[in-house]
């Protein structure tokens, strides 16, 4: 009798005790262990997605490498040459009739959209006599070959004499 409560807590309860602890330790050990790697599973999920996401725009990006060489290329030419020999080439495209450059001004300082931007830029007044389809293909033809010009203000005046209209156009050039 004398032994029986030490028996009970040192033969029953303290074991299973130790083993309580034990076993609880374990449990957390292995929540922790599950949460940890779930974690770790969602940031690679989200490193794959990003990964496979930038790929994708790198792969997009090469195609257009092209364009933006040639862009920047037009950037770097002098805005007056290359406007002249942009509207030489539409003048060749176009009728003559229904075509005529009249005017090529380079006035000095920012003005317009470029006034509000620290891009350098520079405006250029152009002038032409022409029909309205061959002055919608004109601008359509140097938009196209000079992508760093913005239309900022333009003027059409009808022509008494003849079929044709008179156009005024401003555009800021957008320079490197």
């Amino acid at each position: 009798m004398f032994y029986r409560q030490s028996i009970i807590i040192f033969g029953f309860v303290l074991p299973a005790a130790v083993c309580a602890i034990i076993v609880g330790g374990g449990i957390v050990l292995k929540s922790k262990a599950t949460a940890s790697f779930e974690e770790k599973q969602a940031l690679y999920k989200s490193s794959e997605q990003s990964r496979a996401g930038s790929q994708n725009i790198e792969k997009e990006i090469s195609q257009k490498r092209g364009f933006v060489e040639h862009w920047n290329s037009q950037l770097e030419r002098e805005t007056a040459n290359a406007i002249s020999s942009a509207l030489k080439e539409i003048g060749d495209k176009l009728p003559a009739k229904e075509f005529q450059q009249t005017a090529v001004e380079y006035p000095n300082g920012a003005a317009g959209f470029a006034a509000a931007s620290a891009q350098s830029s520079s405006q250029v007044r152009l002038a032409f006599r022409a029909t309205y389809r061959s002055m919608q293909r004109a601008f359509l033809e140097l938009e196209t070959l000079m992508p760093q010009l913005q239309m900022q203000e333009l003027k059409i005046d009808p022509n008494s004499s003849t079929s044709s209209m008179n156009f005024s156009v401003t555009y800021t050039a957008w320079e490197k």
